[in-house]
């Protein structure tokens, strides 16, 4: 038998013991106790003089993350959800059967104490328990507290052992909350209504990415899970609704990597009367805000690199990109012949009946991005390959649009929205009739969403902010998977664990 399985028994073996003296493993008649953290907060310039004044006793719960036993007494840490406390028991005070049916818990177990404070020797603030029980019996033990999980991956499908061993982790699941808390708060007092869009949808759309695809059985059709709320926020900007946004998951089937994961959280806005300049502004405005509130400071670190948020930010076409930052000549940007032989030169195979703007955004992606450390406003992207954004009015082969870069990835995409209804029929007709084998590219025309057009959409600007990648920025985390609570991973030896 395993060293796991030997655990496993005897932690098994305990509570059919405690159940046999009585014990209720897992009752539900615990009201709501105090909080660890706060008694702390209230206590923590207490002596132990002025804490034989306070009358009061405490009543806490929370999970015993370690445990000292002396015979006939004990010190042990329990955990709730806004910190720990320590608590000291005494068989002569609970008395001699309390204090043998607490010699069968465990570390891991949850537990409810009542007691009043006093500083230990060494100072500590200190529950002096009067009462105990047992709350829900840890019939698991806890990973090893130094040692942990190592594993990366066991981490991420173990999320509730890496939060309970793990307080960084508990604190970056905690800034992204807030980090969404400022989001809201942000749009919402400007002016903008929050919506909800459908994520099952019959025609994908609003984006270039493979869907993932569903059947509805009543109907009879196949849906997909939306790659982008984009098209129906727009409909709601014709509908009368002149800001919008929308807080939500994104599915795009492919790969899964450092930065991305199938399932993702955007944020995304429209404005009505608003350039894709003006977007620039209040992005740059909202950042600074988030890093203030979660920093301190537009300025820290992330993954080693000193970022600094203070507006305003670098501005830079994707031409000027590619020829300052990636070295191609300028010659040579017109040129697909030789655009694709600098690809192939770098192994990168793309073939030859592409449009100009496929093979600029990927030697962008290959030589430019990874050096974009501070936030840098990419703009004009090609009209080949921005087929919602407004052309630009003095040269109409790029759209007024750009693409936020921070730390060498893509945090945002904005572009002043084409609301043309007769453009935008063309654009859609002629990238479905060249989609060929490229599943990113949209199936069919969404033609509803011409005819909203049609019946008038003021002029506007639109964002996406990737949550994920924001979240991770402000908390310093080098993957996305640090920022998820779960996850996307290939299932465990292709079976669930007894």
């Amino acid at each position: 038998m395993s060293e796991e399985s030997q655990i496993l028994k005897q932690r098994r073996q305990k509570a059919e013991e405690l159940e046999r003296l009585g014990v209720d493993l897992f009752p539900n008649d615990v009201p709501l106790p105090e909080r660890a953290g706060a008694i702390k907060k209230v206590y923590e310039g207490y002596d132990n003089e002025a804490l034989e004044k306070v009358e009061d006793s405490f009543r806490v719960a929370g999970r015993i993350m370690a445990l000292r036993r002396f015979g006939k007494a004990a010190f042990f840490t329990i955990k709730d959800a806004s910190g720990s406390i320590q608590i000291h028991i005494m068989r002569d005070r609970v008395g001699k059967d309390k204090y043998q049916i607490f010699k069968k818990f465990d570390i891991g177990d949850i537990v409810e104490v009542e007691g009043r404070l006093f500083r230990t020797k060494t100072n500590e603030l200190t529950i002096e328990a009067d009462r105990i029980r047992l709350v829900t019996k840890s019939l698991r033990p806890l990973p090893e507290k130094y040692h942990g999980i190592k594993d990366k991956e066991l981490r991420y499908r173990r999320r509730y052992e890496d939060l309970i061993m793990n307080q960084d982790v508990a604190e970056t699941f905690k800034a992204r909350a807030s980090i969404i808390q400022m989001l809201r708060h942000y749009f919402t007092s400007n002016g903008f209504l929050e919506v909800e869009t459908p994520m099952m949808q019959s025609i994908v759309g609003g984006a270039t990415a493979r869907p993932f695809v569903t059947h509805h059985n009543a109907l009879g059709i196949d849906l997909f899970m939306r790659i982008a709320p984009e098209l129906y926020l727009k409909r709601l900007l014709v509908g009368g609704f002149e800001r919008v946004f929308e807080l939500n998951r994104n599915f795009r089937n492919e790969g899964i990597s450092l930065q991305h994961n199938p399932e993702f959280t955007m944020l995304e806005f429209y404005e009505a009367y608003a350039t894709f300049e003006d977007l620039m502004v209040r992005t740059e405005e909202l950042f600074a805000q988030i890093a203030l509130d979660i920093k301190g400071s537009t300025r820290f670190t992330y993954q080693e690199n000193q970022i600094d948020m203070t507006p305003p930010w670098k501005k830079m076409t994707l031409r000027e990109s590619l020829m300052e930052v990636g070295g191609i000549p300028e010659g040579e940007l017109d040129d697909k012949e030789a655009l694709n032989a600098r690809l192939e030169g770098l192994g990168v195979e793309m073939g030859k009946d592409l449009v100009l703007g496929k093979y600029l955004t990927k030697l962008f992606d290959l030589l430019v991005e990874p050096k974009l450390i501070q936030p840098t406003f990419i703009t004009h992207y090609p009209t080949d390959i921005s087929p919602l954004a407004r052309r630009n009015a003095k040269d109409p082969s790029v759209t007024d649009r750009f693409e936020l870069f921070i730390s060498g990835r893509e945090i945002a995409n904005a572009f002043s929205e084409l609301n043309d209804p007769r453009d935008q029929k063309r654009r859609f007709e002629e990238q479905v009739a060249s989609r060929g084998d490229d599943e990113e590219i949209p199936p069919e025309v969404d033609y509803d969403y011409i005819r909203a057009l049609e019946i008038g959409m003021p002029p506007a600007a639109g964002e996406g902010i990737g949550v994920d990648r924001l979240v991770m920025l402000f908390t310093d985390s080098p993957s996305i998977r640090d920022v998820i609570f779960f996850p996307q991973l290939r299932p465990e030896g292709g079976r669930r664990s007894p």
